[in-house]
């Protein structure tokens, strides 16, 4: 006999016994219900499983990125603090009376930066950089050629990272070729 021929014969035996026997096919329902419980069990252990993982990464998430808005705020102070500098003409940084002010500016700009830093907020790098459109913003095209198209020539507003995430894009001018770069002169 082979397998096949077993089963069927077993299945036959067992529905004969089941219109003797009620109670058979009594047992044979409970143990699909048992069966059909014990799957529901396991489903839904696992959708608690993922859902705890779930949780604990929205939570992680949550205490790594929670300073986001913060951190945007104050990016317009480090542009303002930059911006300071750059307004003091070089003559007058020099001078007596300016260089407490120009001392006290550049301080603070560091310690910015240093508090940004220790918090994982880091200044994208733009400048010769390929373009990248999730980290830079294209202003404008420049003509360049020194640089191949593309790239990243200007800078007009930093772009910053907090660990992972952009947290604000470069403003930047890209290369462009040249008028005439790669035209035949003989044409």
């Amino acid at each position: 006999m082979t397998d096949d021929t077993k089963s069927n014969d077993t299945e036959t035996l067992r529905a004969e016994t089941a219109q003797a026997a009620p109670e058979l096919a009594e047992h044979d329902a409970l143990k699909a219900q048992l069966e059909e419980a014990k799957n529901q069990v396991l489903y839904t252990q696992a959708e608690m499983q993922n859902l705890r993982r779930r949780t604990e990464k929205e939570i992680a998430d949550a205490r790594t990125y929670a300073t986001t808005g913060f951190a945007r705020d104050m990016l317009s102070i480090a542009d303002n603090l930059a911006r300071a500098l750059a307004a003091i003409p070089a003559d007058l940084r020099e001078q007596d009376v300016m260089k407490p002010l120009v001392t006290g500016i550049e301080m603070t700009g560091k310690e910015l930066e240093t508090v940004f830093q220790r918090n994982g907020i880091v200044r994208v790098e733009s400048i010769g950089q390929p373009l990248d459109p999730n980290k830079h913003q294209a202003i404008m095209e420049m003509e360049s050629a020194d640089q191949a198209p593309g790239t990243v020539v200007h800078e007009m507003q930093s772009g910053w990272m907090i660990k992972d995430r952009l947290l604000r894009p470069a403003m930047v001018g890209v290369a462009k070729a040249a008028e005439g770069a790669g035209m035949d002169a003989t044409a």
